[in-house]
C-alpha cells in the first residue's frame, strides 16, 4: 500500500500495532488508488478473531503494523477512484475486502468492492464476514427438512443458524456461552446444548435424531474439541463442515471415524477475492429478502481509539457479546 501525500495532502486517522496488545492512533497521508483501485472514506470496520493472533504478539508477529493494518471487514463511501475503474463512481456506498481498514479510509481493487443498496443506507455492513457466512452456507449443501448441528455460536454461527432455518433445516445449536445460545434460540434453532459435557452432548444429539446423528454439522470455533465433537456428531454419510478459523497450531483428527462413517469433510474457508465478492453480493440478497438479519447480532460499538478494547472484549468474549464494531466519524 502506497501512502503518497505532499505539503497540501490530506490525512486520514489510522491504528498501527505496535506491540502485543499495545495500539497507537496517529494521522498519516491519505492512499492514493493506483489503476484498477478505489479508496474508500470509511464508516466502520468489523473486528474479526482471526486478528487475535497477531495481537497477542507472537514470535513471527512483525511491528508495528501498517497504518490501519488487520482491518479487512470494512465498509464506506467512494472518494476517489483510480485509472480503468469502471462500474464504481464516488459517491457509491459500498462493501470491500480490503485489508488497512482500522483506518478512516483504505484502498481495495475494483474487483473486491461490492456497492450497497440504498435500502440498507445508514446500516453497517462488514462485508467479509457476511460474505464468509454465505460461502460457507453455500458449500454445506443444506436441504429442507435436514438436521443440522452448528458447533459454536459466535457472530458466524448466529449467521448460519439463521441461514440454515431460512432453507428449511431443523437446526440444533451447541455453545458454551448462555447468551450464544439465547442468540441461537433467536435465530431458530429448535434446539441448544450448553457445551460442557462431551457425552451427554452426544447422548442428547443421538436421542433427538433416533440414532442417527446429524445430516450435517458445521465446526466454527476453532478448537480441537468442538472438531472432535463435531465429527461425532455427523452421520454416516454426511458432511463435516471446517468453518472455524483453526491457526494456533496442528490438529489431531480421528481417521478411523471419518473413514467408517465416510463423512464428506469440507474446509470451506476460501481466499479467492473473487468469491469473497461473490458472498458479499450473496449477503447482500439475503438480507433484503430476510433471510440474514446481522443487526441484532452487533452487540458492540467502539470508535476507532477504543480498538484495543474491542479486540480484548473479542478475546475474552464476556456475557453479552457476538460480535463488535468500530465506527469512524
Amino acid at each position: 500500500m502506497n501512502f503518497v501525500g505532499h505539503a497540501k495532502a490530506r490525512t486520514m486517522k489510522a491504528a498501527v500495532v505496535t506491540g502485543a496488545g499495545r495500539i497507537k492512533i496517529d494521522n498519516f497521508p491519505l492512499p492514493i488508488p493506483a489503476k484498477n483501485q478505489v479508496r474508500i472514506k470509511l464508516e466502520g470496520c468489523g473486528v474479526c478473531a482471526s486478528n487475535l493472533g497477531p495481537w497477542a504478539g507472537p514470535e513471527w508477529m512483525n511491528f508495528p503494523t501498517e497504518p490501519g493494518g488487520l482491518g479487512h471487514e470494512g465498509w464506506g463511501v467512494i472518494d476517489a477512484i483510480g485509472d480503468d475503474v469502471r462500474g464504481i463512481e464516488i459517491g457509491n456506498r459500498v462493501a470491500a475486502l480490503s485489508f488497512h481498514a482500522y483506518a478512516t479510509h483504505d484502498i481495495a481493487d475494483e474487483q473486491a468492492v461490492v456497492p450497497l443498496p440504498a435500502t440498507l443506507a445508514g446500516l453497517p455492513f462488514p462485508g467479509e464476514p457476511l460474505g464468509c457466512a454465505m460461502n460457507i452456507f453455500r458449500r454445506s449443501n443444506i436441504e429442507p427438512g435436514q438436521t443440522v448441528a452448528i458447533v459454536g455460536i459466535g457472530f458466524l454461527g448466529a449467521l448460519l443458524t439463521q441461514l440454515a432455518v431460512s432453507a428449511g433445516a431443523r437446526v440444533i445449536a451447541i455453545s458454551r456461552r448462555p447468551f450464544a445460545l439465547k442468540a441461537a434460540q433467536d435465530a431458530g434453532a429448535s434446539t441448544v446444548i450448553a457445551m460442557e459435557d462431551h457425552w451427554q452432548i452426544l447422548d442428547e444429539v443421538k436421542s433427538l435424531t433416533d440414532g442417527h446423528f446429524c445430516d450435517c454439522v458445521i465446526e466454527a470455533v476453532g478448537k480441537q474439541w468442538p472438531l472432535d465433537l463435531a465429527a461425532e456428531l455427523t452421520k454416516e454419510r454426511g458432511r463435516l463442515i471446517i468453518a472455524g478459523y483453526h491457526q494456533d497450531g496442528p490438529r489431531q483428527v480421528n481417521m478411523q471415524l471419518w473413514n467408517w462413517r465416510g463423512l464428506d469433510v469440507v474446509n470451506a474457508h476460501e481466499r479467492d477475492p473473487a468469491i469473497y465478492a461473490s458472498g458479499i453480493r450473496s449477503a447482500i440478497g439475503a438480507v433484503l429478502d430476510g433471510r440474514l438479519n446481522p443487526s441484532p447480532l452487533y452487540t458492540h460499538s467502539f470508535p476507532l481509539e477504543q480498538l484495543g478494547t474491542a479486540l480484548n472484549m473479542m478475546r475474552d468474549r464476556p456475557d453479552g457479546f457476538l460480535k463488535a464494531l468500530v465506527h469512524y466519524p
